[in-house]
């Protein structure tokens, strides 16, 4: 998934954590504005440097990270 490669992880930037664009902005930190309720534009309007397709970048993230760990669970 090509929106997958605006997906940073570098071991001295946040700890490791998946940052957009190696930026200093996490995943995590996108999805929860998100799931906090801001909207897509007054996440890009507080934060500049984001580009519409980097928070369909950690959403696309977010999903095939969730894929993979349902799919490594046992089921019943």
């Amino acid at each position: 998934m090509a929106s997958l490669e605006r997906i940073t992880i570098e071991p001295g930037k946040r700890g490791g954590k998946p940052c957009v664009r190696g930026l200093r902005i996490t995943v995590y930190d996108v999805l929860g504005w998100l799931a906090a309720g801001m909207q897509e534009q007054e996440i890009l309007r507080d934060y500049p440097d984001l580009e519409p397709a980097d928070i369909r970048a950690c959403l696309a993230f977010a999903a095939e990270r969730e894929r993979r760990s349902t799919r490594a669970m046992p089921r019943d």
